[in-house]
């Protein structure tokens, strides 16, 4: 991962950023993949200091994460899993897409995701920005969802979810209308995310349901502030930031990997055949999804944030 655009002399705790790496980690809860991973992000450029942490240099900040438990012959590259991108990817790249470990389209992916994120957390933390990720509901569930992922893995299947995430504390006037928005730059990254089928701010959907008198937030007085008595716009309007909290929330599709028998066809003999899925899944990857929107939203915050001082952050 690069993360460029940091200013210099920023302070990083590499402590906080294993935690909150290991809030997505696999291997953690016995609703998760038992697949083990450290996770444990080598930093190539960009920091100086000490073990316990570093400050920017004004680089770009490169780091990288070794997988250290891969079984490659869990992935049959010959009959495409549903629901996964495997067929999509042949068809793209023409047979010869790598799909061990599920490839670049591998959940894997957020890893790195959410250290670039982690590093935009602290940061924005002392600009007085707060992020905070919930699970809303698994299934439909919004209370006993941890019930109910154990049920579909005895059942050998799978839950997805919604998850909902705040941002406090952004100032007013950050994005640009149309295409730079902020809509535009949270969405982006969130279906960098596999699973991801969805995504609303503010009230989202339901204010399709809604009256312009009931979906519109009229603008009061808070001592010295402009701010809106309701907040169905999310925070966000003409992808331009109101300062109020900024609110998005996503759907997460079940995960394909499921150990039921699934109908598939043979890529190299052309017949249909059924697939059974062999290895370390999770039942439900709502769980370990959660930090990687507020990295997410993070990352989306920085980068309008130093945009608007005229230097981007960006993340590759």
């Amino acid at each position: 991962m690069t993360l460029d655009g940091v200013p210099a002399g920023e302070e990083i705790d590499f402590a906080r950023l294993d935690a909150f790496l290991l809030r997505r980690a696999p291997g953690n809860a016995p609703w998760t993949t038992p697949r083990k991973e450290a996770d444990t992000p080598e930093f190539l450029a960009g920091l100086i200091g000490s073990e316990a942490g570093g400050k920017t240099c004004g680089a770009p900040i490169a780091a990288i994460i070794r997988n250290t438990n891969t079984r490659s012959a869990d992935y049959d590259k010959k009959i495409p899993r549903p629901g996964h991108a495997d067929f999509a990817a042949h068809v793209k790249y023409g047979g010869f897409a790598d799909l061990s470990g599920g490839g670049h389209f591998s959940g894997r992916l957020t890893a790195p995701l959410c250290i670039a994120g982690g590093i935009c957390l602290q940061i924005l933390e002392r600009r007085g920005v707060k992020i905070d990720a919930k699970i809303l509901s698994v299934n439909g569930i919004a209370d006993d969802y941890i019930n109910e992922i154990l049920r579909a893995k005895e059942a050998g299947d799978s839950v997805g979810g919604i998850i909902e995430c705040v941002t406090t504390g952004l100032p007013g006037g950050l994005g640009s209308p149309m295409f730079d928005g902020m809509e535009n730059r949270i969405a982006a990254l969130a279906f960098a995310i596999p699973a991801v089928k969805g995504i609303e701010f503010g009230a989202g959907f339901a204010a399709a349901e809604m009256t312009g008198s009931q979906n519109n937030d009229p603008f009061v007085l808070r001592g010295d502030k402009i701010e809106t008595a309701t907040n169905h716009h999310g925070g966000i309007l003409g992808g331009i930031t109101s300062g109020m909290p900024l609110v998005f929330r996503v759907a997460i599709k079940p995960t394909p990997s499921i150990s039921l028998p699934q109908q598939s066809v043979n890529l190299e003999t052309l017949t249909p055949t059924t697939l059974e899925i062999k290895g370390r899944h999770d039942p439900c990857i709502v769980p370990r999804a959660v930090p990687c929107f507020e990295a997410v939203a993070a990352i989306a915050a920085l980068d309008a944030m130093l945009q608007k001082r005229g230097t981007p952050c960006r993340y590759h």
